[in-house]
């Protein structure tokens, strides 16, 4: 019992460590931010717009990929094929890359030189100095936590379930939709809320594609590059209070009935 004891006392102090290296930056943050400079923050119209920018940009690369990205889980998770390992690596290389590289690779795919860059124009649609830029570049390194999480969620639904369903009469298609997809969910809906947390932070690979019409991460770093630290922490202060809401909101409603009560 003693050694419990010691154990227990050990991971707890290195727990609380790596707590406040989390938590004590943060905490600095608020607390040298003045209520004053709070309210200047939210009346601020270029900060309301670069955050709503921002939400709405991270929230549209997670309904446009997740048609694509949720599939895929599935057929990670399902299927054995040749090859399968690396396109699982492929899936991670977004996470493991520069995110400025990110914007570089993705810039030559969009550019107005570029064929997708071309068709965009004709269609009226900008991505370089663009809201559809944005929106891409926010995708392209969030949505490996989608992929990872919904395929990790498909592996753990029991492929009897699905036999058995194939079994007595149903398509592919409904066994899908009323086994697979349902048994998932959780860890789709993680996946998505990971995928859109993610999306909301991005600079690297946004600030190249589009520098403006401007999201807050980039707002901040303008700020602080032309203001200094004084006038980007209030910014940052707000916008971190708004991505927590968001956060603890979608994780709220993410869970289980029985964890609620």
């Amino acid at each position: 019992m003693l050694q419990n004891w010691k154990i227990s006392l050990v991971f707890l102090f290195l727990s609380g460590l790596v707590l406040l290296f989390i938590v004590a930056p943060l905490a600095g943050m608020f607390l040298q931010t003045s209520a004053g400079q709070y309210a200047d923050s939210v009346a601020d119209a270029e900060v309301r717009n670069s955050i709503r920018l921002t939400l709405l940009c991270s929230l549209a690369g997670v309904l446009i990929f997740s048609v694509g990205a949720v599939p895929l889980a599935y057929l990670l998770a399902r299927k054995r094929f040749p090859g399968r390992e690396f396109v699982n690596g492929l899936v991670d290389l977004p996470v493991v890359i520069p995110h400025s590289a990110a914007g570089i690779a993705i810039l030559g795919v969009v550019s107005r030189s570029s064929w997708l860059g071309q068709a965009g124009e004709a269609a009226g649609i900008h991505f370089v100095g663009g809201v559809a830029g944005i929106v891409i570049a926010m995708a392209y390194v969030s949505i490996p936590f989608l992929i990872n999480a919904a395929r990790d969620g498909f592996t753990s639904v029991p492929e009897r379930l699905e036999n058995a369903a194939l079994t007595l009469g149903a398509s592919p298609w409904r066994v899908f939709f009323t086994i697979s997809l349902p048994l998932a969910k959780r860890q789709i809906l993680t996946g998505l809320t990971m995928m859109w947390a993610r999306g909301l932070s991005e600079f690297g690979a946004v600030v190249i594609i589009a520098y403006h019409p401007m999201v807050t991460p980039v707002l901040i770093w303008e700020r602080f590059a032309s203001f200094g630290l004084s006038n980007a922490r209030p910014v940052a202060a707000v916008y971190v209070t708004v991505c927590l809401v968001v956060f603890v909101g979608m994780r709220l409603l993410g869970r289980k009935p029985q964890e609620k009560s």
